[in-house]
């Protein structure tokens, strides 16, 4: 009897690890294929000049948006994307704004509009993330939600409206 309880438990133990293995390899497996390993990696300027990575907010629910200066559509995302950040922030998550521009324009202009969410500046280089990351046309503004595991949980090509990224972020964070 005790030598089938002990081999019962082993066996219990292997099936848990190899759950556990299976689940690792599975996140690691959507962040690959879907490009999300690569944003996530991928060094970016903030707006002193200091090196920073998505990676840097994982754990948290995290909106990265690609955004310019020039681009209208962008513009009028912006005060969605700010109310966001003040209605999520302590649900966990974080909207990121990358901006495809020069500093000294970004800086300007989220002093205009008050940004306060945290943003990157990033070269043209930037669209071949973004084509990985399923935006084919290289359009802006390109939105792209991952889940607190880093997984690619929703994107979108074009400016939100009011109540959308709500029905993103509600079920994410809840």
């Amino acid at each position: 009897m005790a030598l089938a309880r002990r081999e019962a438990l082993i066996l219990g133990a292997a099936g848990l690890a190899a759950g556990v293995a299976g689940a690792l390899v599975g996140v690691f497996a959507l962040q690959s294929g879907s490009g999300a390993a690569t944003l996530l990696a991928q060094s970016f300027r903030d707006l002193g000049g200091a090196p920073r990575r998505l990676a840097d907010w994982q754990g948290r629910v995290i909106v990265c948006n690609f955004w310019a200066t020039w681009c209208a559509p962008c513009r009028e995302e912006i005060p969605i994307l700010i109310a966001a950040q003040q209605k999520y922030a302590s649900k966990g998550a974080q909207i990121v704004g990358i901006g495809i521009d020069n500093a000294p324009k970004i800086v300007q202009f989220a002093k205009e509009l008050k940004i306060d969410y945290p943003l990157l500046v990033a070269g043209a280089e930037v669209v071949d993330t973004m084509k990985k990351l399923g935006n084919r046309q290289g359009g802006l503004p390109y939105t792209v939600v991952l889940d607190r595991r880093g997984a690619v949980a929703h994107t979108r090509l074009g400016a939100f409206k009011a109540g959308e990224l709500d029905r993103i972020l509600d079920p994410l964070l809840g």
